[in-house]
């Protein structure tokens, strides 16, 4: 059972927890636990150490940030032990989780459960705090945003559980956002592949790393609401999922930004020569077109990165003007990215027709498009991002 940040904002919300905690005992479960910090703590300790200094040393910055989930560890365990279910807290180097020594973004490397095992068999419920692990160094590490969702898939993996249940402030996965579309539905079930694309692409109920690791170790996951007792949505094989919708859902980014060069040399190497440099820099890029010039000899290139890492994109192309040779550089923020998402799609023509289809007919223009065998995105100016949810929500039959 992994708790995020609003399900254990405060005292009372740390008490509800444990009564759920408290029924899966009943149950006949062992339970193994993992906790985020409360809500807006680790923001509160991130600021702290920027403002001490910007350029802060990372491994330090681990050991500030990773404090707000040792306190959510200790006091769901007295809480527990309070309403009488033997509980202990666990840090993650006290198990350990190993990860990799990249301070911040740390990479899970290895659960040892030997003593979990032991204590979960004599009928201790393991509280374990989350996003966080033990480096090569034997120095505490974090895991990135989000990473409560991956140390609870790791160690659902690593215990061989029946199941990873994630409860959060949202009831399951939706067909796209509910803020946007009030006929959205909850889904049953979603396929892992599905639901790393949502994810990837947007949809903010689950964190990519999370999804994937539990696409690779077959570990059935279960979104569900800490506040309310409705049944959630499991993120599961494929194989598992009777009626394949055609698609499953619409996601949507607004964290986008457009970079177009112009008038690049249409040589061999010149892909290398521009997202070399980017992918040196730590920038992920996303959405790539290339239109070649009627003569052959020129081309412009068109992608996208995330708005977070915009400036240092347009900074690494500045520098590598030379080994470019561009001759423009175009920018835009204000593009949002769209994407139609289902494994339906596999066996079915057709899907990017009604896309392009229902975009057009509400004026919409699209700038950049790219494909997978279980989606489409389309890149297009973002005062048409809810207009366009909203109008391939429909098209697809997703209303309920």
């Amino acid at each position: 059972m992994k708790f995020g940040g609003t399900s254990v904002a405060d005292l009372e919300r740390i008490r509800n927890v444990a009564q759920r905690v408290k029924r899966e005992v009943e149950r006949g479960y062992q339970v193994a636990v993992i906790v985020s910090a409360m809500a807006g703590e680790t923001n509160k300790l991130v600021s702290w150490a920027r403002e001490l200094s910007p350029l802060h040393d990372a491994r330090e910055y681990d050991a500030v940030v990773s404090a707000g989930e040792q306190v959510t560890s200790g006091l769901l365990s007295i809480a527990l032990q309070h309403i009488g279910v033997q509980a202990r807290s666990w840090l993650g180097w006290q198990i350990p989780i190993r990860t990799s020594g990249m301070h911040g973004a740390a990479a899970i490397t290895d659960v040892d459960t030997h003593l979990l095992e032991e204590r979960l068999g004599q009928g201790q419920v393991a509280v374990i705090a989350g996003f966080q692990g033990l480096g090569p160094d034997n120095r505490i590490t974090t895991l990135g945003r989000g990473g409560s969702d991956t140390s609870a898939v790791a160690v659902a993996a690593a215990l061989k559980a029946e199941r990873c249940d994630i409860y959060t402030d949202v009831d399951g996965v939706y067909t796209t956002d509910p803020r946007i579309v009030p006929r959205a539905r909850k889904l049953e079930k979603i396929s892992f592949e599905e639901m790393l694309e949502m994810a990837s692409l947007g949809a903010k109920v689950l964190q990519t790393r999370s999804v994937e690791l539990a696409m690779i170790h077959g570990v059935p996951v279960q979104v569900l609401s800490s506040f309310e007792d409705a049944p959630g949505t499991l993120v599961c094989d494929e194989e598992e999922i009777v009626e394949k919708q055609l698609v499953s859902g619409i996601a949507y980014s607004r964290d986008e930004a457009k970079v177009t060069l112009i008038r690049v040399p249409d040589k061999p190497g010149i892909a290398a020569a521009i997202f070399g440099p980017l992918a040196d820099a730590g920038v992920n890029v996303d959405m790539i077109v290339q239109n070649v010039s009627e003569d052959g000899k020129f081309t412009d290139m068109t992608f996208t990165v995330g708005r977070a890492e915009f400036e240092r994109a347009i900074h690494v192309i500045e520098q590598n003007i030379k080994s470019i040779g561009y001759q423009k550089l175009v920018t835009d923020k204000n593009v949002s990215k769209v994407s139609v998402i289902g494994i339906g799609m596999r066996a079915h023509a057709g899907v990017a027709q009604s896309m392009f289809r229902a975009l057009a007919e509400k004026g919409i223009n699209i700038q950049v498009i790219s494909t997978s065998e279980i989606k489409i995105s389309v890149l297009i100016a973002s005062e048409f991002t809810d207009q366009a949810v909203r109008a391939l929500h429909t098209a697809y039959g997703l209303d309920a």
